[in-house]
């Protein structure tokens, strides 16, 4: 598929663009260091959504522009929102719910794979986006911090889920307790990220993951994340189950047809998708 779609727009905070069924998602707001305002995140979780249905999405990224990824939620707008004793429409345990933990769940349930990109800081919301993504690039200059206690607030957007499952209970209860920062090549090391590169060479290894996606078996992709997505609160039989289940789901794809002959032809495979 060569078809370019662009939504591209100067004052656009959210901006995404579709080729060669790669779709890039870029946060947009690089002198903010990308922090996301409820609108913004908004814009991300629909995008996600729609990622999940469109045939013609085979894998997303998920990069920013500027020096930092993503701060995490714009805090001078809930600064502000104190300061002026805005009346809440709703409770915070129902903001977060329909909020930061919804955009999250969008990349985790999202049945294509993501790759987050990481130059700069994530922090807050922003390191959850890339610890539910699939895969994270990160350069040299990356870290991630947990900056909840130094705002005297409690993890939100899904870290306690997901930390812990990423790094371990005991790292994940330093990180969250005293809010420091875990450079790129601590997260390496801890599986955290795929990749550590040069900023010089970002842009060529995100193409490789993204491109090797863009052809893959798109939809034996979305099965296999669910499967691993879900099996450390599955139990042995049922994580089996699961799997059985996906395998024959699978068998009736295009996908696994040509995967099959291509392999007995001793030809490449030429995925579609489905």
């Amino acid at each position: 598929m060569t078809e370019t779609i662009v939504n591209h727009d100067v004052d656009t905070a959210v901006v995404s663009e579709l080729s060669g069924g790669i779709l890039t998602i870029t946060l947009n707001r690089p002198d903010a260091a990308n922090a996301i305002r409820p609108d913004d995140r908004n814009a991300l979780i629909a995008l996600f959504l729609d990622a999940d249905s469109d045939p013609n999405v085979r894998v997303v990224v998920l990069r920013a522009n500027g020096r930092n990824f993503c701060a995490g939620a714009d805090v001078v707008k809930l600064a502000d929102g104190h300061a002026k004793n805005v009346k809440r429409v709703t409770g915070p345990m129902r903001t977060i719910m329909t909020g930061a933990q919804k955009l999250v769940a969008a990349v985790l349930d999202c049945g294509k794979p993501v790759i987050t990109v990481v130059q700069g800081a994530a922090a807050g919301i922003g390191a959850h986006l890339a610890y539910a993504s699939d895969l994270v690039i990160a350069t040299d200059a990356a870290y991630f911090a947990e900056s909840f206690v130094k705002r005297g607030l409690v993890v939100d957007g899904g870290g306690a889920y997901l930390l812990p499952r990423r790094i371990g209970m005991q790292k994940a209860k330093e990180m969250v307790f005293f809010g420091e920062k875990l450079t790129a090549a601590e997260a390496l090391t801890l599986g955290l990220v795929n990749r550590v590169v040069p900023t010089a060479d970002l842009d060529a290894a995100v193409a490789d993951f993204a491109d090797r996606l863009a052809v893959a078996p798109t939809s034996a992709i979305a099965l296999t994340k669910r499967l691993f997505n879900d099996s450390p609160d599955s139990d042995r039989t049922a994580s089996f189950v699961a799997e059985a289940m996906a395998q024959e789901i699978q068998s009736y794809a295009q996908d696994s047809k040509e995967g099959v002959t291509a392999f007995v032809q001793k030809r490449p495979a030429e995925y579609v998708g489905w």
